[in-house]
């Protein structure tokens, strides 16, 4: 039996270490995307959670669900494929910190 399909959604809210402006934070998803299939696991895997992750949740859950990715945390911060590959996510591709700032 197949375990209970989690619901996605965004985390919950987090502080990043430091007060962050949005082109450092898209600058941290870039290079994290960039080196993320280096780790291991699939390419067309980590393509299917970028996708989720920059999409809205309700297409965030289609993709994770045609990709056969397994959700352990329903914010996917850590995630399987039907391999058992496993995948983790930072909290700053999946969502903003609450300590993001305007650029001046």
């Amino acid at each position: 039996m197949k375990g209970a399909v989690k619901k996605i959604r965004k985390p919950k809210p987090w502080k990043h270490t430091q007060p962050i402006t949005k082109a450092e934070l898209m600058k941290l998803r870039e290079e994290f995307w960039d080196t993320a299939p280096h780790y291991g696991g699939r390419k067309e895997i980590w393509d299917a959670l970028r996708a989720a992750a920059e999409a809205d949740i309700s297409l965030a859950q289609a993709i994770v669900d045609s990709a056969g990715v397994i959700a352990q945390n329903n914010d996917l911060t850590i995630c399987y494929d039907e391999r058992g590959a496993k995948y983790e996510l930072p909290k700053y591709v999946m969502s903003e910190p609450t300590n993001l700032v305007e650029e001046s």
